[in-house]
């Protein structure tokens, strides 16, 4: 394979919902430019992108696909990235390290929700943006409605560059109003016959082309001077002002395409050769200390990993991207990340699953490395001679989460060493080992990206597992003080076990004064402080140990004992075993005895006196609020929103969003289990939703009736 320099690169994402059609479009670019003898298909389960088994299975994308294909003296670097809403980690991946994305829309369905969430990525990361409607052969094709849908949400910036003269099944010629040619193709697609616009299409055509020249002129000044003066541009001027405007996001280009019957698709590949941003002209990465690295093939070295695979026969696959100067073949690496050192010995150029041996890559280019030793997604790899560190990818928060455990008990270590493999692969499937719930739990983005997850496990690795709905992470506090003691006493021959301790729990805030008195029953307990104890507590809050032990009543020596036993029951808390959190504890008075206190005993009177308090103090249940947005069509808030109410939601706001309807509230997690299925079979799977803890909140009475019912239930089964 040929060694393309930095201006001859073009890297660019493929986004679009499930059932856009971006394999079959991909088949169809590699097939064009020669990578591949005859187009797979999906239904076929023989395409390049998806070749994994698991995609094979379920006829869906799961993970993004590197394909390069030369066209034109120019080498396109396409990632295509899974369209449904649970693997968007493929998505957020890609276009952290192209430099135009392409968004592919279904002629049938117009604008998505897939669609929308999409673009706000490409908002996000301030990529630029051309729109592809695909499937125009098919009978429900629109696609004046789906240009109508595109104008009203994103404006005069969307600018058509080809309409179709006729969609359905006489779909077989389009109108370029750039060129301001006809192409036409026979039934079996491929190269077009270039034609001259029919007199019945003049108007219209020449109606775009005057938009688009003066989309193009907008941009550039010259440009704009000269458009002014002579009413006209060159095609090379208005490819220049373009180029610009779409880098600036002031236009977005329509392009059309019929991806399953090969029309359309060579005119594409000349469009995104000679106008999309190649790499040298891209927006800048940025270090994780604030500078901007130039793609400048002369630099200092270094690359970017930004995503493992691991690979039938092969092993881990590592894809990057060279952020600055020549990676060479056996070149001696820095692991910046991690700290260790790894050779290159080769590099690939990829088409999917095909791997192209290439001496040299320059800056901006994509390629692939296989047997590193300690290197993972997200790390940083220099020359000797270069300090650059580029920051992790930064992907949207679970919405879905699952308990999960070997049905063989004995298998745990190698499950979980299997999960941490394929986080790597997918960052967006997280693995917590939660020491509080006592749950390995798997969380992802939807339902289908955990039974993905499961199906791997289960037939690539043969590991069987089970999935259960997970524990909830409730917090327990209390309300008002409360008084209780606690005597320790056990004597079994020899040395034997004394200790007692008294003490008073309250609710604590940040900024809370000293206590001085309290009073309960009628009498009255002054309090004099020696000593304060703060213990920021990592599941979030304080314990507060106020000693204010008088007249030697416990020694010093036993009081950290006693601070062990408060810890004990507040990661054991009394009501149902979950984190307690915001009690300060006074430990006012006790006993001791010359030969049988020792600190286990204090330990314990400690523990034993804060539980039976605990409960007196008007103790409360605190559950996980999330804050939810949903983005619905019109025609279904009604069903969400009466869906929401019935999970405790709390409806905090809504409003239209370009075509949708934004509604935000906040939820208990307890309720938020199901909701990603819930809400797709609600919807037609035309909504999407996103979550994120905000806070812990009181339970409402009769739930935390239920909770302590079930906990005393599980306690005596034990």
């Amino acid at each position: 394979m040929k060694v393309y320099k930095s201006n001859e690169i073009k890297n660019i994402s493929l986004l679009g919902s499930s059932g856009s059609g971006k394999t079959t479009l991909v088949e169809a670019m590699l097939y064009e430019s020669g990578v591949i003898k005859r187009r797979g298909s999906v239904e076929n389960q023989n395409t390049v992108s998806d070749y994994f088994p698991v995609e094979k299975e379920y006829g869906y994308s799961v993970f993004s696909t590197v394909v390069n294909i030369e066209w034109l003296g120019k080498k396109l670097n396409i990632i295509d990235c899974p369209g449904s809403d649970d693997f968007v980690g493929g998505a957020v991946t890609s276009l952290n390290v192209t430099d135009t994305a392409i968004i592919l829309l279904n002629a049938q369905n117009g604008v998505e929700v897939g669609t929308q969430n999409h673009f706000r990525y490409t908002e996000k990361y301030n990529k630029p943006v051309i729109f592809l409607v695909n499937q125009l052969d098919h009978e429900k094709a629109d696609y004046d409605k789906t240009v109508e849908q595109l104008k009203e949400i994103y404006g005069s910036k969307v600018v058509q560059i080809q309409y179709p003269i006729q969609v359905g099944s006489g779909f077989n010629a389009l109108i370029d109003v750039l060129k301001m040619k006809m192409y036409q193709w026979k039934p079996e697609g491929g190269a077009p016959e270039i034609l001259d616009i029919p007199a019945s299409e003049m108007d219209k055509a020449k109606e775009l082309h005057n938009a688009l020249l003066e989309a193009a002129a907008e941009n550039d000044e010259t440009l704009m001077d000269k458009y002014f003066e002579q009413g006209s541009l060159e095609e090379e001027e208005m490819r220049t002002g373009i180029r610009k405007g779409m880098v600036m996001r002031d236009v977005f280009p329509i392009f059309c395409v019929c991806a399953g019957k090969d029309m359309g698709v060579r005119r594409l590949m000349e469009f995104l050769g000679n106008i999309s941003p190649s790499v040298s002209n891209a927006v800048l990465p940025v270090t994780t200390d604030g500078r901007e690295v130039p793609c400048d093939e002369n630099g200092p070295t270094s690359i970017y990993i930004f995503k493992t695979s691991v690979e039938p026969h092969i092993g881990e696959v590592y894809y990057f991207k060279v952020m600055s100067g020549t990676l060479k073949a056996g070149d001696d690496l820095q692991n910046v990340t991690r700290g260790s050192k790894e050779r290159l010995s080769q590099l690939y150029s990829t088409a999917g699953q095909v791997r192209t041996p290439i001496e040299e890559l320059y800056a901006g280019d994509i390629g692939a490395a296989v047997k590193l030793k300690d290197t993972r997604t997200g790390n940083t790899l220099n020359a000797k001679d270069c300090d650059f560190e580029f920051p992790s990818i930064k992907y949207p928060e679970p919405k879905y989460r699952r308990a999960i455990k070997p049905v063989n008990e004995a298998e745990a270590e190698k499950l979980s060493s299997i999960l941490t493999r394929m986080h790597e692969e997918d960052p967006t499937w997280v693995i917590e080992q939660s020491k509080e719930l006592k749950q390995t739990i798997v969380l992802g983005q939807g339902e289908f990206h955990l039974r993905t997850l499961k199906w791997r496990l289960e037939n690539n690795d043969k590991m069987m597992v089970e999935f259960s709905e997970p524990r909830i992470p409730y917090r327990e506090t209390i309300t008002k003080a409360a008084r209780a003691d606690y005597r320790h006493k056990k004597q079994s021959g020899g040395a034997g076990q004394f200790g007692e301790v008294h003490l008073i729990v309250e609710p604590y805030y940040e900024g809370m004064p000293a206590p001085d008195v309290f009073k309960f029953n009628g009498q009255e307990y002054k309090i004099s402080v020696r000593d304060t104890q703060e213990v920021n507590l990592e599941w979030g809050g304080k314990l507060v140990l106020v000693n204010s032990i008088v007249g030697g009543a416990i020694d010093a020596r036993f009081v950290p004992a006693i601070m062990k036993g408060l810890m004990d029951r507040m990661e054991q808390g009394p009501l149902t075993g979950s984190y307690a959190r915001d009690v300060r504890v006074i430990v006012y008075d006790g006993k001791m005895h010359p030969v049988d206190s020792n600190e286990i005993s204090f330990r314990l009177a400690g523990r034993n006196a804060f539980a039976e308090a605990f409960k007196n103090a008007g103790p409360k249940i605190l559950e996980p609020i999330y804050d939810l947005e949903v983005l619905v069509p019109s025609d279904k808030m009604g069903d969400v929103m009466s869906d929401l109410q019935g999970r405790r939601a709390i409806i905090m706001g809504m409003h239209s969003e370009k075509g949708f309807e934004k509604l935000t509230a906040k939820i208990p997690l307890k309720e938020l289990s199901n909701y990603s299925t819930a809400l797709s079979s609600l919807t037609g799977g035309r909504a999407s939703f996103s979550m994120k803890f905000a806070s812990y909140e009181l339970v409402p009475a009769d739930v935390q009736d239920k909770l302590l019912k079930e906990y005393e239930a599980t306690q005596k089964d034990e």
